[in-house]
């Protein structure tokens, strides 16, 4: 019997590793495709939490039919009840070849999520935004707003207005630095009146941690607007209101989205998968006038398709050091 080395590649190895926004949509498309065609797999993550809630865990397994790899995410949040700089976090994600049965390698998953989130909410404004969107609000300026931008331009090149709305003075100079570095020459409009940029926007990406103050209600927007859910700044109305729902996945909307439930714990039906929504089989958009709420929670196949990307790039570059685990 053959026994390989764990290939680890740790995130100063994967930090380093050029991947245009393009490729990152192309490889997250495919792996919602792959997923809606049948070939995938994409069981609902499992999740622990203390009663204090303060941390929360999940642990995801899922195999892509694209490439032929199985793999684990397990995702690990430490410090819920304090600010962001005291909390901690650690993900990582470990692949195996289902051709050669033989362990491809064990990573840092941060960088992979700080793309593959963004990429997701990108994807959910083409298909799901009003034709014709020029206007575009970011809530958040942690890791998963500082690149909302980049990647919705990258997809939707005639927004002529990026917003942002964020409470941390060194998440908006982030903001403007990726923005700059992936579109030279633009800027991002630092909004303070939450509501009155809310209601101009054709797409809200609402990327905030849990302790933002923002919440935008769904009477403050706009016939058409398309609001998309990653973390917090969107208000239960938004969802409970809108005119269509479509989730990345309706299991995991009602394990992770129980703070958007009504008073009596509710969650509504979603009208539509993303997975069928990018391969034409349902509908993300009804009519111009149509507010959609679209929730993004992040499907482990999308972080096994970019995770094995990373992986090839790295490889291929003799990054990361082997450990002889089963040995």
């Amino acid at each position: 019997m053959t026994i390989a080395d764990l290939r680890i590649l740790s995130a100063t190895d994967l930090a380093g590793l050029e991947i245009s926004l393009a490729d990152v949509i192309a490889t997250v498309e495919d792996a919602y495709l792959t997923l809606q065609a049948g070939r995938s797999d994409n069981p609902r993550k499992l999740t622990v939490k203390p009663p204090d809630g303060h941390s929360v865990s999940y642990a995801m397994l899922g195999r892509d039919g694209s490439r032929d790899v199985v793999a684990i995410k397990t995702s690990y949040k430490h410090g819920l009840d304090k600010g962001r700089d005291e909390q901690r976090y650690y993900t990582t994600l470990t692949l195996y070849d289902d051709t050669t049965g033989l362990p491809m390698a064990m990573m840092d998953c941060s960088r992979i999520g700080s793309l593959r989130t963004p990429a997701v909410s990108a994807l959910l404004a083409r298909e799901c935004a009003v034709p014709g969107a020029r206007t575009a609000l970011v809530i958040g300026t942690g890791t998963q707003g500082r690149l909302a931008l980049p990647f919705l331009l990258t997809v939707l090149p005639d927004l002529d207005r990026t917003m942002v709305y964020g409470t941390h003075p060194e998440g908006i100079t982030a903001i403007q630095d990726h923005l700059g570095a992936h579109f030279p020459g633009r800027d991002a409009e630092i909004v303070t009146d939450l509501r009155q940029a809310a209601a101009s926007a054709d797409i809200i990406v609402a990327a905030a941690g849990g302790h933002t103050p923002a919440a935008v209600e769904a009477a403050w927007l706009k016939p058409g607007a398309l609001s998309i859910l990653v973390g917090h700044g969107l208000a239960p109305s938004t969802l409970h209101e809108a005119d269509r729902i479509i989730a990345t996945s309706e299991a995991q909307m009602n394990v992770t989205g129980t703070d958007m439930a009504d008073a009596s714990g509710v969650l509504p039906a979603v009208d539509a998968e993303f997975p069928a929504v990018i391969a034409g089989a349902a509908v993300g958009r009804g009519s111009a006038q149509e507010r959609v709420f679209a929730y993004n929670s992040g499907l482990v196949v999308t972080d096994i398709a970019l995770g094995h990307r990373f992986a090839q790039l790295a490889l291929a570059q003799g990054l990361g050091r082997g450990i002889p685990l089963w040995r």
